[in-house]
């Protein structure tokens, strides 16, 4: 069971989080230690996470894809991408171990993490774009 003092640091955690929403561009980004709390803590409250990452090439997507399972203790190993030329887009669901990677012409770079949840009370949002590098920093 949740206390009272747990629900309101992860209702803070989740305000920090959707500071990141790709709509908003933030002049100057949160502590990134702050950054990464926060999403451990939304993370241990939701069953499991989708990822999609929005990077310059598939090398620097595959480290940050990497990078947060790491940080998200998830144990999977990543399948072999296809080569693929330029900016990509990344996504993985780690429940169903499936992984999908392509192309990508827009303009955002960085990590979407979208929390899923059986439970209503549990966090259900997706997160983001993060930075590629958030768990790199530490």
């Amino acid at each position: 069971m949740k206390t009272e003092q747990t629900t309101e640091t992860l209702e803070q955690a989740c305000t920090l989080l959707r500071q990141f929403v790709c709509l908003n561009q933030l002049p100057q980004l949160p502590d990134l230690a702050a950054t990464r709390r926060a999403l451990q803590l939304v993370a241990a409250h939701s069953d499991y996470q989708i990822f999609g990452v929005c990077a310059d090439d598939l090398q620097q997507g595959a480290i940050a894809l990497t990078s947060y399972l790491r940080a998200l203790n998830y144990k999977h190993a990543l399948p072999d991408f296809p080569p693929i030329e330029g900016a990509i887009y990344l996504k993985y669901n780690p429940l169903k171990q499936r992984c999908h990677a392509d192309q990508y012409s827009g303009p955002h770079r960085g990590v979407l993490v979208s929390c899923q949840s059986v439970d209503d009370t549990d966090v259900n949002e997706t997160f983001g774009h993060l930075p590629l590098d958030l768990f790199d920093r530490v």
